[in-house]
């Protein structure tokens, strides 16, 4: 269901974005009306023309399926709660030397030396 509801918003969105770019501006008839023509500026359009009506219910649709789709996106979950936890303990690395002694350093290297805190400045 999921899937068919995401084939049908992209066929819309494609579709929708297809009239609105085919469809004439309202502003096209202000440029004529300053040229002489006989339409008013700013009067009505008259009769709503097929495009129009044909982008209100594609819009509808539109709305309707991303509703769906985010309604089916809340009941999937995300990406990272579907991924599984490896429950695992951690390990400390295993070392020869006792838990008071020092480690094994480079040959020629000492331990490093411990910083001293500094006296504080009166």
């Amino acid at each position: 269901m999921y899937t068919l509801v995401v084939i049908i918003h992209l066929i819309v969105c494609l579709f929708l974005i297809f009239i609105i770019l085919i469809q004439s501006s309202k502003g096209a008839e202000m440029g004529a009306a300053f040229g002489g023509s006989s339409q008013t500026l700013f009067g009505s359009r008259g009769a709503a023309t097929v495009l129009s009506k044909v982008t209100t219910i594609a819009a509808i649709v539109f709305m309707l399926t991303s509703l769906l789709l985010a309604v089916f996106s809340i009941n999937r979950g995300s990406v990272v709660s579907s991924v599984p936890v490896k429950e695992s303990p951690a390990k400390m690395p295993e070392t020869t030397a006792g838990p008071m002694q020092e480690q094994p350093t480079a040959p020629g290297q000492g331990p490093a030396p411990m910083q001293q805190p500094a006296a504080p400045a009166n």
